[in-house]
């Protein structure tokens, strides 16, 4: 069944009784301290600009461990001729409006509201939230930003407006030496093109929680 939160009261019912396609509850709000809450018991934000706040925990989680990353031969010699200079949390609100300017395909608009960006940006002020700045010739032209849970990295989004530069974004975050997890949350050909496996939410919330 999907539960309605309490905006007064920053709870969450068992992500185990999730339905199907992962959703557990509705409503609430996207304070600091929710999506804290959320996050760290493997639970995140996703609806559109219409819809009320619904938050999921999949029974399966899309998952990248960083020393598993698939580096391609064409994306190693971008990555040895040094194309793009990569920064830290130097550009948050720009990577994450650029996130949410990335068209998807068969679905008009955008999930990543202003409601979310505003959530989002002052997660990112408290130091919770990071993101990744992938930079050529000055100008920003990739990223990604999420949530960082001790050593997991929840990613929420990620954009590329040159070939390479969102690629280039994620194994500079791999590489950092910095997380044992990279959370991508849900599949797509192109994760699982760079690595990405499925585990299950009982390993998944292990993983968070040790």
């Amino acid at each position: 069944m999907v539960f309605r939160l309490d905006e007064k009261e920053i709870s969450f019912p068992d992500p185990a009784l999730a339905e199907e396609d992962g959703l557990l509850a509705v409503g609430g709000d996207l304070s600091i301290n929710r999506l804290l809450l959320a996050y760290h018991h493997g639970i995140f934000p996703w609806f559109s600009e219409d819809d009320p706040i619904c938050w999921y925990s999949p029974h399966e989680r899309c998952v990248i461990y960083p020393d598993q990353i698939k580096i391609s031969k064409s994306m190693a010699k971008v990555l040895k001729d040094q194309v793009f200079e990569v920064t830290c949390n130097q550009a948050f609100p720009e990577v994450i409006r650029n996130c949410a300017m990335v068209g998807r395909k068969d679905q008009p608009g955008t999930w990543i509201t202003s409601e979310m960006q505003e959530a989002y940006i002052a997660l990112h002020e408290y130091g919770y939230a990071k993101s990744v700045e992938v930079w050529k010739d000055g100008v920003l032209c990739g990223g990604l930003y999420g949530v960082q849970v001790d050593e997991v990295f929840c990613g929420e989004s990620m954009f590329s407006l040159v070939s390479n530069a969102s690629k280039t974004a994620l194994i500079w975050l791999c590489q950092t030496n910095e997380f044992k997890l990279i959370d991508c949350q849900l599949p797509n050909d192109h994760l699982m093109s760079l690595g990405a496996v499925m585990i299950s939410r009982d390993e998944y919330y292990t993983m968070l929680t040790t």
